[in-house]
């Protein structure tokens, strides 16, 4: 369990994603623009193992749900 607030590259490894810098900016880059009306955990992109963890991490507005949010807002940008 995290003491800290976890990292955009924490949740990437908990993920199971790549999580340099690079890897980020490209996953971002690359799935950016994403229907606003489309919840992150609804994204097709994820598999269902990470759609769980999403799901599971916002309903119980766990320590992850910050970071989640982060990059929701980053998805949903132009």
């Amino acid at each position: 369990m995290f003491t800290e607030q976890p990292t955009m590259q924490d949740l990437f490894g908990q993920l199971g994603l790549d999580n340099s810098d690079a890897a980020i900016d490209a996953f971002i880059e690359e799935h950016r623009g994403m229907n606003p009306s489309r919840h992150i955990e609804q994204a097709p992109f994820w598999n269902e193992s990470q759609k769980t963890f999403l799901q599971s991490a916002l309903d119980d507005d766990a320590e992850w749900a910050e970071v989640i949010d982060q990059l929701n807002a980053q998805l949903h940008h132009d």
